[in-house]
Parts: C-alpha cells; structure tokens; sequence
C-alpha cells in the first residue's frame, strides 16, 4: 500500500520525527532508516528502548504517529499515478486482487478511499492481525486464503525489499514497482515495472 498505492514513506519519517522528538527521543537518519520495514508497533517500541519515555503508554504514542499520517494522507497529494485505473483493468479481467500492508488497519480504508478504490479489492489485511509483519512471509498467506487462492497462483506487486522478500517467502511472484528509484533492491524481483502508465504492460 505505501509506495504502490500512495507515496507515503516520507509522510511515516514526518509523523514518527513529530511525534518521538515531542516525547524527548533524539532521532537520527541512521536509526531511523532501521526501522523503515518495521510495524508501527515495532517502531515504536525501537524508539522506547533507547530514550524510554513516561506518563504516555506505547500504545498510545504508537496511535499518535497513525493519526498524523492519516491527517498528510487525506490532506495531502500523494495517489501514485496511474495505479487506479492500473487496477480497473486487472478487475476487468476477473482477477482477484488483495491488498496487504504492514501499515495499521486504521489506515488501509482513508488510502482507499483517497484512491477512490474501496471497490476494487476483494480482500484488505493489516499486519496487525498477524504475530509478526514483514518480512515474514504471514500477511501473504492470510490474504491468498482469504482469496480462495494457492501461494504459487499470487502475483504480487512490492516496491520495499521486506515485503518482496516477504512474498518470495510465501511462495509467490514478485513484480517491483520501482517509481524509478536507483536506489532500492529489487534483485529478487520475478519482474520489475517503473511505471503504472507504461503502454508496454499488458493483462
């Protein structure tokens, strides 16, 4: 969902560098690109063990950095061009298509509804139903279940390592949405598309 449906990654950097330096933590580029595969829940409790704060459970501080990222996705423009109308034509051809994030369940109907896209998915997961998010491979399982569909029958479309390596651990196909990015790893990648408007993709 981040960085295929909507260009959030800098948005989760804003909330969490708002909300964890308002409750004294001193966080640094290098800590904090730690934690970019991470849960929301994760994350927060990275930050708690090194500058451990008080008065303010984890829980709570974890739902402060969900709702300021809320609050950049609805007021801000980040849909990833192309992606919807992408989507129309999978659905076009009766494919079956889920979507699951390591992003809070709170989270997932405000981007779909941003994409104007609640209608388009036959299944939506969080990680938070699951014991651990990626890279591990749970949330894929869960979701080709609930798709009524075999792991090797999936194609899924990644742009972050975890979560590609989080669907070859499944047993899946893997597409990389590389929006262009020099700078990712994409080798474990089945196929790679840099765009959702390519006139090359077919269906």
């Amino acid at each position: 969902m981040d960085g295929v449906l909507v260009d959030s990654e800098g948005y989760w950097k804003q909330a969490e560098y708002e909300v964890f330096t308002s409750l004294g933590v001193e966080v640094t580029d290098e800590q904090a690109d730690l934690t970019k595969s991470m849960t929301t829940l994760e994350v927060t409790q990275f930050w708690y063990e090194r500058f451990p704060w008080g008065n303010v459970a984890l829980e709570v501080v974890e739902q402060l950095v969900v709702s300021r990222v809320i609050a950049l996705i609805e007021s801000e423009d980040c849909l990833i061009d192309g992606v919807k109308s992408f989507i129309e034509k999978l659905k076009e051809k009766k494919y079956k298509i889920g979507l699951a994030t390591n992003s809070p369940q709170r989270i997932i109907p405000v981007v779909l509804k941003k994409l104007d896209a609640l209608h388009l998915f036959d299944v939506a997961l969080s990680a938070d139903s699951e014991i651990k998010g990626k890279p591990d491979p749970a949330i894929y399982f869960s979701a080709a279940e609930k798709l009524g569909a075999n792991p090797e029958e999936c194609i899924v479309i990644e742009d972050s390592y975890s979560g590609m390596l989080a669907a070859k651990n499944a047993g899946m196909k893997v597409i990389a949405f590389t929006n262009g990015s020099k700078t990712k790893d994409f080798q474990i990648a089945d196929f790679h598309i840099d765009s959702f408007e390519s006139d090359r993709m077919e269906f």
